[in-house]
């Protein structure tokens, strides 16, 4: 019975001498720890925090000239951007301008009816371009007039492609292909699908 005795106590005192070490070694490890992320407030001195609100003192004092920077380069923006089809969407920007191109096509005497093909296409990073191709016979001079009455419009139209074949020689005339283009904002051109992953 006392050996039992001795080896129950025994094992009491393993057991707290354990716990013992234990704790003093979480002490010291928190101890360590927290002297290791103990965070240190700088110092703020007077100098530093003059030389810190002369410095934002400056820039509040820029923002009057800059305003008025972005105030002019909205205005000249406006303006460039005053010739771009206002549509609501693609298919209403190639109407626009297939309805233009009949415009003048009829005040000049030309039958320019339909349309062989319509795109649109991203043009540089900010806008799009809209694009149609009609074919018309007419003479050498209407197609001088067409020409100079739609660079005469106010929207930004560009010929972005003209082929001219013989036509009737006994009535002077000309075969056409004309493409027009216009400027588009960007977001009127689809965005382009990546190739299908199989």
């Amino acid at each position: 019975m006392k050996l039992g005795k001795l080896e129950v106590g025994n094992l009491n005192r393993r057991t707290l001498l354990g716990f013992g070490i234990a704790a003093v070694m979480a002490l010291w490890f928190g101890v360590i720890d927290r002297q290791e992320t103990a965070v240190v407030t700088p110092q703020d001195s007077v100098p530093s925090a003059e030389m810190r609100l002369e410095r934002l003192r400056r820039l509040v004092s820029m923002v009057p000239g800059k305003e008025a920077e972005l105030k002019v380069a909205q205005e000249r923006l406006g303006v460039r951007e005053k010739g771009m089809m206002a549509a609501e969407t693609a298919a209403q920007a190639q109407a626009q301008l297939l309805e233009i191109v009949h415009k003048v096509a009829k005040q000049e005497g030309v039958d320019a009816r339909g349309a062989e093909e319509l795109r649109i296409k991203p043009l540089a990073d900010d806008y799009g371009e809209v694009s149609v191709i009609v074919s018309f016979t007419c003479t050498i001079e209407q197609l001088v007039n067409l020409m100079a009455a739609l660079a005469n419009e106010p929207q930004l139209l560009a010929t972005n492609e003209i082929r001219i074949a013989s036509g009737n020689q006994k009535q002077k005339t000309i075969q056409v292909r004309l493409g027009l283009s216009a400027v588009v904002p960007k977001k009127l051109v689809p965005a382009k699908k990546g190739l299908a992953t199989f």
